[in-house]
C-alpha cells in the first residue's frame, strides 16, 4: 500500500511539475508575444473567445490564462466584456490536455522515450542563452508530463487491485454529486484541473473507476479550477474580482448543467461509440469534457454583454476612479504594471486638463478643490506604485517606457502646481491682449484630450508643437509690449507683473501638456524620445 501511495503521489507531482515548467517555459519563450496577441485579438467576444482558447492550448493551463487575464483587466488593457470571452475560451482550451493524455499519454508508453527529452531540456536551460533557455524548460516540462502519467498508471493499477473504487455509488444524484465533489477537491488540492483530469483519465484507463464516476469527477475538476483565479483576485481591483467571479459563475453553471444532463451526455457518448467510431474509455471521457464545456460556451457566449452587466451590478465600481487600474498584484508582471501606471497617468492628465480649461475662459470660474485634491492624491499614489515596479535592465523597451513615464510624472506634477495661481493672474488671463495666446492654449488642451483618449489625428503631435511654438512667439512679443506700455505709464507695475505672469502661465501650461502627451505616447509605444525632439527644458 505504501508503494502505491508513493507511486500515485510521485506521478501527480511529476505531472504537476511538468505542467508548471511547460507553462512557465512557454510563457517566457514567447515573451511579450502572447501578451500582445491576447490584447490585440480581443476586439469582439468571439475574437476574445478564440484568443483565450488558443493561448490556453499553447500554455496548457486555463488557470495561467485566467490569472494573466485578471492582470490585464486590472491594468485596463482589456475591457470586462472582452475578458468574459477570454474566460470562456480558456475553459474550452484547457480540455485539450485531456485529449493529449487520452490519445498519446495512455496509449503509448512515452515515459521511457521522454527521459532523454528531460536531459536535453535541462542542458538547454543550463547552457543556452536568451529565450532558448526557456524553451529548454518547456521541453523538460513536456517530458515530465508523460513520465508522471506513466507513474500514475502504475499507481492506479495497484490501487485498483486493493480497492475496487468502481463499486462505490455511481448512479443517482447522490453518487454523481459525491464524485463531483471529490473531483473539485482533487483540483483544489492539486491547484490544477489538468492534473485532476489526467488522474481521472488514468484511473478510468486502468479500471479503478467506471465511466459514470469519471464523468462526474471531470465535472468537479472543471468547477474546482475556479479557486486559483478567485485566490488571484483577492485584494485586487474591482475589474479583477469581476473577472474571477465570471470564471467561477461560468464553470459552476456549466458544471451543474452537465451534472443535470449527465444521463443525456452518457447516452450521446454511447451513440457516438456505436455509430461514429468514438473509442471507448479515456478518449470518450475527453470528448465528454470538451462537449459539456462547449455547451456552456454556446449558452453564455451570445449573451456576453448581458452577462457583463449582471456581474457589474453584483460588483459595482468603488474607490478612487483615477487609480482604478493600479493593482499591487500586477507588480509581478512589470510590462503589465507599466501599462497600468501609464493608463493611470493618462487619466490624471485628462483630469488636470479639465481643471485647467476654465481658467482660460472665465476669471471667476473656481478650481474644483475636491477634484484638484483627488488628482494630487492619485498622482502621489501612482508615483508610489511606479517606484515598486521591479526594474528590467535587460529589456530596452521597458526601460524606455519607464523613463518616458518618469518625464510624464514630472510634468504632471508641474501642471498640477499651475492650478494654484493668484487672483490677479487669473484676471489677467482673460484680458483681450492675451486672447490670442489663450486661444492657442485652448487648442493645445483640446488636441491633448483627443490624443489621450486615442481620437486625435496622426499628426497631432506636430500640430500641437506648432501651437506651442506660436504661444512662445506671442509670449516674447507680448512681454516686450507690456514692458514698453508700463514704461510709458499705460500700466502700473502690479498690473504689468500680473500680465507677465499670465502670459508665462499660458506658455508653460501649453508646454507641460505637450510634453505630457509626448511622453505618454512614448510610454505606450516603448520608443524613447530623441534628443532635440522637443524644445529645450525651461526653468520653472
Amino acid at each position: 500500500m505504501t508503494a502505491i501511495v508513493f507511486q500515485l503521489l510521485g506521478g501527480i507531482g511529476l505531472f504537476l511539475m511538468g505542467m508548471v515548467l511547460l507553462t512557465d517555459g512557454l510563457k517566457a519563450f514567447a515573451g511579450d508575444a502572447l501578451r500582445t496577441a491576447l490584447v490585440r485579438f480581443t476586439g469582439t467576444p468571439n475574437k476574445a473567445f478564440v484568443s483565450g482558447a488558443l493561448v490556453t492550448l499553447m500554455v496548457q493551463s486555463s488557470s495561467a490564462t485566467t490569472v494573466t487575464l485578471i492582470g490585464f483587466v486590472s491594468a485596463g488593457l482589456l475591457t470586462f466584456p472582452q475578458a468574459i470571452g477570454v474566460v470562456l475560451g480558456a475553459s474550452l482550451g484547457t480540455t485539450g490536455t485531456g485529449w493529449v493524455v487520452s490519445v498519446l499519454g495512455l496509449k503509448v508508453s512515452l515515459g521511457y522515450y521522454a527521459m532523454p527529452l528531460v536531459g536535453v531540456g535541462a542542458l538547454m536551460r543550463l547552457l543556452a542563452h536568451g529565450r532558448w533557455r526557456s524553451l529548454g524548460l518547456a521541453l523538460a516540462g513536456f517530458a515530465l508530463i508523460f513520465i508522471g502519467i506513466e507513474a500514475l498508471q502504475v499507481g492506479m493499477r495497484g490501487l485498483a487491485d486493493v480497492f475496487d473504487l468502481a463499486q462505490l455509488p455511481s448512479v443517482g444524484w447522490q453518487g454523481h454529486l459525491a464524485a463531483m465533489l471529490v473531483g473539485a477537491l482533487m483540483t483544489v488540492l492539486m491547484q490544477s484541473s489538468s492534473a485532476a483530469v489526467a488522474t481521472t483519465l488514468t484511473a478510468l484507463h486502468t479500471g479503478a473507476v467506471n465511466f459514470d464516476q469519471a464523468a462526474a469527477l471531470v465535472i468537479g475538476a472543471a468547477i474546482g479550477t475556479t479557486v486559483t483565479g478567485a485566490l488571484a483576485a483577492i485584494g485586487g481591483s474591482v475589474a479583477a474580482r469581476r473577472t474571477a467571479l465570471t470564471h467561477v459563475l461560468f464553470n459552476l453553471a456549466t458544471g451543474l448543467i452537465a451534472l443535470v444532463l449527465l444521463p443525456v451526455f452518457l447516452w450521446l457518448i454511447g451513440l457516438a461509440q456505436r455509430y461514429a467510431g468514438l473509442e471507448a474509455g479515456a478518449v470518450s471521457l475527453a470528448a465528454f469534457h470538451t462537449a459539456f464545456i462547449a455547451l456552456g460556451v454556446a449558452i453564455f457566449l451570445p449573451f456576453t454583454q448581458q452577462f457583463a452587466r449582471q456581474i457589474e451590478r453584483l460588483l459595482p465600481e468603488r474607490g478612487p476612479r483615477l487609480t482604478r487600474h493600479l493593482d499591487d498584484t500586477l507588480l509581478a508582471a512589470p510590462p503589465v504594471a507599466l501599462d497600468a501606471s501609464r493608463r493611470t497617468l493618462s487619466d490624471i492628465a485628462l483630469e488636470l486638463i479639465d481643471l485647467t480649461q476654465p481658467l482660460l475662459t472665465n476669471a471667476a470660474a473656481p478650481v474644483e478643490e475636491r477634484r484638484r485634491v483627488e488628482a494630487e492624491a492619485a498622482l502621489l499614489q501612482t508615483q508610489q506604485f511606479f517606484a515598486r515596479i521591479p526594474p528590467l535592465d535587460e529589456n530596452g523597451t521597458l526601460s524606455s517606457q519607464r523613463v518616458a513615464q518618469l518625464h510624464a510624472i514630472d510634468h504632471l506634477a508641474r501642471l498640477h502646481a499651475r492650478l494654484s495661481l493668484p487672483a490677479e493672474t487669473r484676471r489677467a488671463l482673460v484680458q483681450p491682449a492675451l486672447e490670442q495666446a489663450a486661444s492657442q492654449c485652448r487648442k493645445v488642451l483640446d488636441l491633448a484630450r483627443k490624443a489621450l483618449q486615442g481620437h486625435a489625428p496622426t499628426d497631432w503631435e506636430a500640430v500641437m508643437g506648432q501651437h506651442v511654438q506660436a504661444i512662445a512667439e506671442l509670449h516674447r512679443e507680448e512681454r516686450l509690449t507690456i514692458l514698453q506700455q508700463t514704461a510709458n505709464g499705460r500700466h502700473n507695475p502690479p498690473q504689468a507683473i500680473a500680465a507677465l505672469d499670465a502670459i508665462r502661465w499660458i506658455e508653460r501650461t501649453a508646454q507641460h501638456v505637450w510634453r505630457i502627451c509626448h511622453y505618454l505616447a512614448d510610454a505606450k509605444s516603448g520608443i524613447a524620445a530623441e534628443a532635440g525632439e522637443l524644445p529645450a527644458a525651461f526653468d520653472e
